[in-house]
């Protein structure tokens, strides 16, 4: 006989119990990971009037990009001064995208690549773009809108 059936009508199966504790232990995890003042920071700075400050332009290589795994997305400069943001979740299976060189942004689970120009598929399997992300700069700085 199951433990299961000697419980009384309405209560939780162990199971149930389980779950809902490891739930709870994982949603302390994740809140301990912010910030002393209970916010959570990325990149280079913090918050700003405009938004969350996530680089400083210098930090972006022309050609190339950076990854903001923490945000979900992806900042790219095509050509010099011109600077670009793409989700960084590969349009086929949601896995974060790994690097970005060569005027390609590379995501490692199924080799889908896509344009830093502006998110296009250049190799699949996926087939639908990045999706762009806002993003304004200010001076030397690069805020996510």
């Amino acid at each position: 006989m199951s433990s299961e059936s000697l419980q009384p009508t309405g209560a939780p199966s162990r199971r149930t119990v389980i779950a809902a504790a490891g739930a709870a232990g994982l949603g302390v995890a994740l809140t301990a990971c912010g910030s002393e003042d209970g916010s959570s920071s990325s990149g280079s700075g913090g918050n700003s009037a405009g938004g969350t400050v996530l680089a400083k332009t210098s930090e972006i290589p022309e050609g190339g990009g950076k990854i903001f795994k923490d945000r979900a997305v992806v900042v790219t400069q095509p050509s010099s001064g011109q600077f670009k943001a793409f989700s960084a979740k590969c349009t086929h299976q949601g896995c974060l995208v790994g690097s970005v060189a060569n005027g390609v942004i590379h995501c490692p689970c199924h080799n889908s690549e896509f344009s830093v120009e502006d998110g296009s598929v250049k190799q699949g399997p996926a087939t639908q773009p990045l999706p762009a992300q806002k993003i304004n700069v200010k001076g030397d700085s690069i805020e996510l809108a």
